[in-house]
């Protein structure tokens, strides 16, 4: 990838001009408290090399999905006071995204200052279909941030065409941020030149949502374990009965195709031989371990069982290269975390190169207590990454790669 990035920008001097940083800040909140920073702190280094090279940063970002317009529920406040603890210095935070309150702040900015305009997604524009509405949302901002600069440094967001990702790096002089530099150079070593055995694990809910990425990884690599909901889907496809666990029945003959391609590429295909099945999805449900090919009626998987849990660590303990994407069970509900915990201690323990792909599962290493630093990566962009490992197109590093 031929792209300029953060240290090319510093080289050229910053100091009082104006830096437009596209940062994902999407954390998870419990009303107005985040329950895990790790994309803020992700995105802190970025935002203090430019802060202490004396530029005027402006960070825009967006969190949940609003519906194109104010909304209380997703504002950023919460971010602009966690980013102010982590920087050890005030970030304001604008009223809104490109108003009369984002022109004073950022017009009043001093030299090593940082301002957070409000949520990007407050204004239908960001996330439009029409080009024509983006383009002129990617204007306004660049009008903020006059004779300035713009780093994309959200990883998170890169896979969407959004004003704020894409458009804004035909206004602006565009530069690659060390997030995603970092990020891009790690999903090349899960594709160029990977170390085998490669193991792939995939949980999470739905097999509709990895359809793209599975047929892919089909083609490359050793292993593949499948744990979560989407492993019921699985099953079904083999013909078992899975009760009342989750189950897309519109996917059957897709999984039945990856089931044949598996056995026909000599991919070993890992699905779960017992799993935890519940009275109900509650915290508290009566649950029991059972076979995964005799599920009751009655009942529902909600993790992976103590056989699978050493099955799927058995199956990682040779790997020279480990991506894994999805829980493996309910791991908000303490009783149906063990699977995930089994998981991730296998890879913390392996000596693999070692890739926790974003979303629910970075989520899980830091809500089970896990060293980060056990990992060689925990990404901060769950669909990017898969739409990269799916062989797609990131229009916001294409943005970049068209500006050099």
């Amino acid at each position: 990838m031929s792209v300029k990035n953060l240290d090319d920008l510093l080289g050229e001097g910053v100091q009082g001009r104006y830096v437009l940083v596209r940062s994902d800040l999407n954390v998870p909140l419990d009303g107005d408290r985040i329950t895990d920073d790790g994309r803020v702190r992700a995105a802190l280094p970025t935002i203090k090399k430019l802060a202490d090279a004396g530029a005027k940063v402006v960070v825009t970002a967006h969190l949940g999905r609003p519906k194109g317009e104010p909304d209380p529920k997703y504002t950023l406040a919460p971010v602009a006071k966690r980013l102010s603890e982590l920087l050890g210095a005030e970030v304001a935070l604008a009223g809104d995204l490109v108003g009369e309150s984002a022109k004073a702040l950022t017009g009043g900015l001093a030299d090593g200052g940082v301002v957070l305009l409000e949520n990007v997604r407050f204004d239908a524009r960001e996330t439009s279909k029409d080009a024509a509405d983006r383009s002129e949302l990617a204007a306004e901002l660049g009008a903020l941030v006059p004779g300035g600069a713009f780093v994309s440094d959200g990883f998170g967001v890169v896979h969407r065409k959004q004003a704020s990702v894409y458009e804004v790096a035909s206004v602006l002089p565009a530069y690659a941020g060390g997030l995603v530099l970092a990020e891009l150079d790690v999903l090349k070593k899960l594709t160029d030149d990977v170390q085998r055995p490669y193991v792939v694990v995939l949980g999470g809910a739905k097999v509709s949502d990895k359809l793209g990425v599975i047929a892919n990884l089909l083609t490359k690599v050793d292993r593949l374990l499948i744990g979560g909901g989407m492993a019921y889907t699985f099953l079904k496809a083999q013909g078992h009965e899975v009760g009342q666990s989750l189950l897309q029945a519109d996917q059957l003959d897709q999984v039945k195709g990856f089931l044949a391609e598996a056995e026909k590429r000599g991919v070993e295909l890992v699905l779960p031989v017992d799993v935890l099945a519940a009275t109900e999805f509650a915290a508290d449900a009566e649950n029991e371990v059972v076979d995964a090919t005799a599920i009751p009626a009655d009942r529902q998987g909600l993790d992976i069982g103590p056989r699978s849990r050493e099955l799927f660590a058995g199956k990682l303990a040779d790997a020279k290269t480990v991506f894994w994407n999805g829980p493996m069970g309910v791991f908000e509900f303490e009783a149906f975390s063990g699977g995930t915990r089994a998981v991730a201690e296998a890879l913390v323990k392996s000596d693999a190169f070692t890739v926790v792909g974003g979303g629910d599962s970075a989520a899980a290493v830091r809500q089970l207590g896990l060293p980060e630093d056990g990992f060689s990566h925990i990404s901060t962009g769950g669909g990017a990454s898969l739409e990269y490992l799916e062989g797609k197109e990131l229009p916001g590093v294409t943005a970049l790669e068209e500006k050099n």
